[in-house]
C-alpha cells in the first residue's frame, strides 16, 4: 500500500538522502518538502485494517464510491462500490461499528411492503472485513411469510490510492459476468471478481447488478456473503489479504490484558493492541521482516522512523518486532566510508511554524542504538543482538563523527539550526549506545559517554533560556546564537532519557531544577489542552489548533510525556495528561488517531477529530502502551536476570492489573493497588524481582 504523492501536513516529503546529483556528506543543503495537497477527510469513516488489506467505511455501510469509500489491497482499489436495496430501498442506517481491528458490523432497518405501523419489519446486518468479505444477513420479525427482491450494484475503478487522495480516481470499469459475481479488468491486466453465494439469480453486467429473489418464513432469516478476488497477470486470483505474502503472525505481539478499577485502561490496551497487528506489514523483498505502517489510510509505504518508535514503545509485548524492524531500516543505512556512512536515509518532515523541515533520517539514525540497547534489556535472543550490533554501532560512528563537529547534530542541513529535540535524542543514543557496546565487548563506549557529557554541558549553556518565570528550554538555536523560544511537546521528549542496567534510567540533558520546571510547563493550561498535550502551546505565535507541530494533540508525545514525567517523579502532571488521553481514547472509542485538535476541553466537550489524521496509527496505538504502562513502571534487565517496578504511588486510575506482557522472553504481569504499591504475579524463572 502505497504513500499518497501528495502528503499532507506534517506529512514526509521526498527524501533527501542523497540529494539529487550530489553525494552523501557534500554539505548542500536538502530540498524543501513538496507542498501537501488536501486529502480527503476520513476521521468520520470506519476503517476495518489488515495490511495489506483495508477497507474505509461510511458508517451507514454502504460503498458509494464517493471520496476514499472502498476496499484496497496493496494500495490498489479493488472495489468502490456495493450498494444494497431491498425491494427498492435502501436500509435506513441505525449503527455502524467496528468490531475488531479488521471487521466493521452495520446495522440497517426496513419497512417491508403491508406494514401498517411505524415499526420496522425487517432489519439488515451487514459484516464487512477489510479484505472485502461481506456477510448480509436480512431478518423478519413479520409473522408472514416475505418474498424480497434484493439487488446490490457493485462498481470499481481499480485506482490507486495516492489518485484517490488527489482526487484523482480512474472513471468506473465496465463490467463482465463471471462464475457466480462479477468482474471487472484494468487496462493494465489486473483484475477484480466478486462472488456471491448463494448465486445470485440474475447477474446484469451492464448496470453492475446482482439480484435475488429472498424467501423468508416468519421470523427466519436470509443470508448471503460476497466475496472480493484480486487478479494480477500471471499469478493466480487470491484475496486481498493473500497479497505480499499473507498476514504476518500475530505471535509477534503479545496479548497483554489490563483490569482493575477503571475498566477504560482494558479497552484502551486491547483495540491498542488489535490495532498494532493490523498494521503490521512485510518487507516485499525480504518477507521474513515484518514492520508496521505508519498509519491507515495514508502512510503504509516503507518502514520508517515512526515504525521504529512504535516498536520501542511496544517491547513489553514482545522484543520480536523491535528486531525485524531494526533490520529492515538497517538495510538502508548508506555505506562507504564518508562522514553520512552509517546514517540512516529519510524524508524532510514538517517541524511547524518557525522552524524548516527536519529530517526523519536522522530521528531514525539516533532512534536505532536506542531500541537495539532496550531489547536488550526486555529480553532479544543473543542471535538477533549479534546480527543487529554492527548495524547500530555504524549508527553510533556516524554519531560520534556528527558530534566531534560541532558538540551538537544539526538537522536536516549542516548549517542548522540544532534543534532541542534532536539533541536530546543524540544524548540518549550516545549513552544507551556507550551501555551496549560496553556489555558487548566492543570498543568506543568511553568516547560516547565523553560525547554526550560534553554536550549535556553545551545545551545547559546555550539552550536553556533564563527567565522571571523560572526558564524554559529553547526549541533550537542557530549557529549565530539566535535561539528559538517557542515551547511545545516537544519538550517532552527532553524527559525520555531511556533504560541502562539494573532497571536505572539514564542521565537525562536536563538537571534537577530544570527537569522540575519542564514540568511544570507540561501541566500548564497553555500545553495540557485537557485531551492530552498541545505540539505548541497555545500563547505561541503561530499557535493552530489543528497544526501538525502547531498545536493539535499527538497522541504518542503525550504518551512520551506521561511516561517520562512519571520516571522523573512528577506524578501530578503525569496523571493529569494520561487522564486527558484516556478520556480522549474514550471518546474515539479507544482507537486513537495520531493526533487530534488542541482545542481547550470544556464541559460536555469532546476532542475535536483532525481531518488529516491516519487512525489508526502505529505510534498513537503503541503510545497508548506505552501511557498505560507508565502506571506500573516496569523496568528489566533481563541479562541482569532481574525486573522492578516502580509504579505511581498515586494511584490515579485505582488498583489496575496487567498481563500478557513480555520480559526475557516468558510472560509477565503486574499488579499496581490503590495505594500505589506494585506487586510482580508472573514473571520468567529465575529472575530477581525487586522495587
Amino acid at each position: 500500500m502505497a504513500l499518497s504523492p501528495l502528503p499532507a501536513p506534517g506529512r514526509p516529503g521526498p527524501p533527501i538522502d542523497p540529494p539529487p546529483g550530489r553525494r552523501p556528506g557534500t554539505g548542500v543543503a536538502p530540498p524543501g518538502p513538496v507542498r501537501p495537497a488536501e486529502l480527503p477527510s476520513v476521521h468520520g469513516a470506519l476503517l476495518c485494517v489488515a495490511l495489506p488489506a483495508l477497507a474505509v467505511c461510511a458508517e451507514h455501510g454502504q460503498l458509494t464510491g464517493e471520496g476514499p469509500e472502498g476496499v484496497y489491497a496493496a494500495g490498489r482499489r479493488l472495489l468502490a462500490r456495493c450498494v444494497l436495496r431491498v425491494a427498492g430501498r435502501e436500509p435506513v442506517a441505525l449503527q455502524g461499528r467496528l468490531a475488531a481491528a479488521d471487521r466493521a458490523v452495520f446495522l440497517g432497518a426496513l419497512r417491508v411492503p403491508g406494514d401498517m405501523g411505524p415499526d420496522p419489519g425487517l432489519t439488515v446486518e451487514r459484516t464487512r472485513s477489510a479484505d472485502g468479505t461481506e456477510r448480509i444477513t436480512l431478518r423478519s420479525a413479520v409473522p408472514r411469510p416475505l418474498r424480497l427482491p434484493v439487488e446490490i450494484a457493485l462498481g470499481t475503478d481499480l485506482a490507486d490510492l495516492g489518485a484517490v487522495a488527489s482526487g484523482r480516481p480512474r472513471p468506473e470499469l465496465a463490467a463482465s459476468v463471471h462464475g457466480t459475481g462479477l468482474r471487472w479488468t484494468g487496462g493494465d491486466g489486473r483484475s477484480v471478481a466478486v462472488t456471491a453465494d448463494p448465486p445470485p439469480t440474475d447477474a446484469l453486467a451492464a448496470a453492475g447488478v446482482l439480484r435475488w429473489e429472498a424467501e423468508l418464513p416468519p421470523g427466519g432469516t436470509f443470508t448471503l456473503q460476497l466475496r472480493v478476488r484480486e487478479g494480477v497477470p500471471g499469478r493466480p486470483t487470491a484475496a486481498p489479504s493473500a497479497a505480499g505474502g499473507g498476514r504476518p503472525g500475530g505471535h509477534l505481539l503479545a496479548e497483554a490484558h489490563a483490569e482493575g478499577d477503571d475498566h477504560r485502561p482494558g479497552e484502551l490496551l486491547r483495540v491498542s493492541v488489535e490495532d498494532l497487528r493490523a498494521l503490521l506489514q512485510r518487507d516485499r523483498a525480504h518477507p521474513a521482516d515484518v514492520h508496521l505502517a505508519a498509519g491507515v489510510p495514508w502512510r503504509c509505504g516503507p518502514v520508517t522512523a515512526e515504525a521504529l518508535w512504535a516498536a520501542r514503545m511496544a517491547l513489553p509485548l514482545g522484543t520480536r518486532l523491535a528486531v525485524t524492524t531494526l533490520r529492515a531500516l538497517g538495510r538502508t543505512q548508506l555505506a562507504g566510508a564518508g562522514p553520512q556512512s552509517g546514517r540512516i536515509p529519510g524524508p524532510l518532515r514538517d517541524a511547524g511554524p518557525h522552524l524548516p523541515p527536519r529530517c526523519t533520517g536522522i530521528e531514525a539514525t539516533l532512534a536505532f542504538p536506542v531500541v537495539l540497547a532496550e531489547a536488550r534489556r526486555w529480553g532479544v535472543p543473543a542471535a538477533d543482538l549479534e546480527e543487529l550490533l554492527p548495524m547500530a554501532e555504524r549508527c553510533l560512528g556516524w554519531l560520534r563523527r556528527t558530534l566531534d563537529g560541532s558538540g551538537l547534530v544539526p538537522d536536516p542541513g549542516p548549517d542548522g539550526p540544532w534543534r532541542a529535540e534532536t539533541q536530546a535524542h543524540a544524548h540518549r543514543a550516545a549513552l544507551l549506545g556507550a551501555d551496549l557496546l560496553d556489555a558487548c565487548e566492543r570498543p568506543g563506549g568511553d568516547a560516547l559517554r565523553e560525547a554526550a557529557r560534553s554536550l549535556r554541558e553545551r545545551f545547559r549553556r546555550e539552550f536553556w533560556l533564563d527567565d522571571r518565570a523560572g526558564g524554559r528550554p529553547a526549541v533550537a538555536r542557530g549557529p549565530d546564537g539566535r535561539t528559538w523560544p517557542h515551547l511545545g511537546g516537544w519538550a517532552a521528549h527532553l524527559l525520555d532519557t531511556g533504560l541502562l542496567g539494573g532497571g536505572s534510567h539514564a542521565r537525562g540533558l536536563l538537571d534537577g531544577a530544570e527537569t522540575e520546571q519542564v514540568a511544570r510547563l507540561l501541566g500548564t493550561p497553555a500545553l495540557d489542552s485537557g485531551w492530552g498535550l498541545r505540539g505548541l502551546g497555545a500563547k505561541e505565535p503561530g499557535y493552530n489548533p489543528f497544526g501538525h507541530r502547531a498545536g493539535a494533540v499527538r497522541s504518542h508525545e503525550t504518551a512520551v510525556a506521561v511516561a517520562g514525567l512519571a520516571a522523573a517523579g512528577h506524578e501530578k502532571e503525569a496523571a493529569s495528561l494520561l487522564r486527558g488521553l484516556l478520556d480522549a481514547a474514550e471518546a474515539f472509542t479507544y482507537r486513537l488517531p495520531e493526533m487530534y485538535a488542541g482545542e481547550q476541553r470544556t464541559a460536555g466537550a469532546r476532542p475535536v477529530p483532525h481531518p488529516a489524521a491516519c487512525r489508526p496509527a502505529a505510534v498513537a496505538a503503541a503510545g497508548a502502551l506505552h501511557a498505560l504502562l507508565a502506571l506500573a513502571g516496569i523496568r528489566p534487565d533481563a541479562p541482569g536476570r532481574s525486573v522492578s517496578t516502580h509504579p505511581l504511588r498515586s494511584a490515579p486510575l485505582g488498583a489496575i492489573r496487567f498481563s500478557g506482557l513480555v520480559v526475557a522472553g516468558e510472560p509477565f504481569a503486574v499488579r499496581v493497588g490503590r495505594l500505589g504499591l506494585g506487586m510482580v504475579e508472573q514473571a520468567a524463572e529465575g529472575l530477581q524481582l525487586g522495587v
